[in-house]
């Protein structure tokens, strides 16, 4: 917007140069023009009536005027030879000869040429002739035109400098609510603009201001929601599952010892659901501004976690691709990566035969870096794989009895508010990948 005001300046200021600076130099050079004409025209006059005095003082003086003048030409008389060159039989000499009528050829219809020639009759079938050079005239031809040409230019330099410095004046409001708007975008909710400029900048200030309040103050209260539920809901469930152990303890009926040991899977099962629901919640409502985060420590640090419950099954957890060499950075609010690799490494275990392979790839592309899971378990049709993001589906024979349906909602959910994408697809030699794109980070290189 600053490059187009300060176009806009320069043109409207070069269309005002143009306006009343080309017509006065036009007028100039014809004053020129004119002024040289009637000088030169005056001349011949004066010289043509001392070639028809026919004595010899004027001649005398005519001899001598031509030789100071430059190149004049003349017809002798018979009372008046001035020894000058006689003009060449052309049209204008015979005009002015039989016509007795002055004429002036500039010797060039564009402007002017390199001469210019006066004829003007005399007495007795005489003329004289003024060969003026134009070499002055041209001189100051270039300095009309270029003390006009270097003026225009330092008008629009100064039009470009003023045009600038009032463009930011003017877009200065505009980067204020920009800059705010990235905060914003970025998760910090704290972000306020002030509340600057011309009336309706202000009153789109203001609303924004208080739209980043309400949104606040919901956020917050979503917030309190999800930590006061966490506490409320865990609680008694907690309580529940001591009891029921409590029961199984002191009981040797083995049916009823084996309808509390169900109540307590569906008790532990529900445990589950709920802190998933509440990840989830958390997620939804907790908005972090992204920064930038070593994606090689991240991964390295939930491998090395999971390994071990890896090991208990014989299934191989393998780390490669560029992440190894090039160390990227990628944009992600801190603990995100986190919980979306500890979903997604929990589904792929899940899921792998005892002694399969689960393989970590980091690949590089543009401005993202994409983080992909595959694993060797049965994978998922295509139909499924587009439901497989909403809360609480479960496909059939793809997620363990302990799965609540919410790890990949949950990993959409933190990926998408980091400004990334996850998608799912058929792993080489079968099973299924999961393929996180997250935005790289400047510094990163990625």
């Amino acid at each position: 917007m600053n490059r187009q005001l300060i176009r806009s300046y320069i043109l409207l200021v070069a269309v005002a140069i143009f306006l009343f600076t080309v017509p006065v130099a036009f007028t100039l050079t014809k004053q020129l023009r004119d002024d040289t004409r009637q000088s030169v025209l005056r001349e011949a006059n004066t010289m043509a009536l001392l070639l028809s005095n026919g004595t010899s003082t004027s001649c005398e003086a005519l001899t001598e005027v031509a030789r100071t003048y430059g190149d004049v030409q003349a017809t002798p008389t018979a009372n008046c030879d001035p020894e000058l060159p006689v003009p060449a039989a052309d049209a204008a000499l015979k005009r002015a000869v039989e016509k007795k009528e002055s004429t002036t050829d500039w010797g060039s219809d564009f402007v002017w040429g390199r001469h210019l020639t006066v004829t003007v009759p005399a007495k007795d079938d005489a003329a004289v002739r003024i060969v003026y050079s134009t070499s002055d005239m041209t001189r100051r031809l270039w300095q009309i035109w270029g003390f006009r040409a270097a003026l225009a230019v330092l008008v629009l330099a100064a039009a470009a400098v003023i045009g600038a410095y009032a463009a930011r004046r003017i877009t200065a409001p505009l980067r204020e609510l920009n800059a705010m708007a990235s905060k914003f975008s970025d998760g910090d909710l704290t972000a306020r603009s002030p509340v600057t400029g011309p009336p309706e900048t202000q009153t789109l200030a203001r609303t924004l201001n208080q739209g980043a309040e309400r949104l606040d103050t919901l956020v917050a209260s979503q917030r309190i929601f999800v930590a006061d539920a966490s506490h409320q809901l865990r609680t008694p469930l907690t309580a529940l599952r001591l009891s029921l152990d409590n029961i199984a303890d002191g009981v040797d009926d083995e049916f009823v010892r084996e309808d509390v040991e169900q109540a307590t899977a569906e008790v532990v099962r529900m445990s589950r659901l709920v802190n998933g629901l509440l990840v989830l919640a958390r997620a939804e409502a907790k908005v972090t501004a992204a920064e930038p985060l070593p994606l090689r420590e991240i991964v390295d640090e939930r491998l090395t976690v999971w390994r071990p419950a890896a090991d208990e099954r014989g299934v191989t957890i393998a780390l490669r691709g560029s992440v190894v060499d090039d160390r990227p950075s990628v944009l992600a609010s801190p603990g995100h990566l986190d919980q979306v690799l500890d979903n997604v490494l929990s589904n792929a275990l899940e899921v792998s035969p005892d002694g399969g392979r689960i393989t970590v790839e980091v690949e590089s592309r543009a401005d993202a870096v994409v983080l992909s899971v595959l694993d060797e378990g049965p994978g998922m049709p295509d139909a499924d794989k587009s439901r497989a993001f909403d809360r609480f589906w479960r496909g059939q024979g793809l997620t363990g009895r302990s799965g609540s349906g919410l790890g990949l909602a949950v990993v959409k959910q933190l990926v998408t508010d980091d400004g990334g994408t996850v998608a799912l697809a058929d792993a080489p030699g079968g099973g299924l990948k999961v393929e996180i794109s997250l935005r790289a980070s400047p510094r990163s290189g990625g």
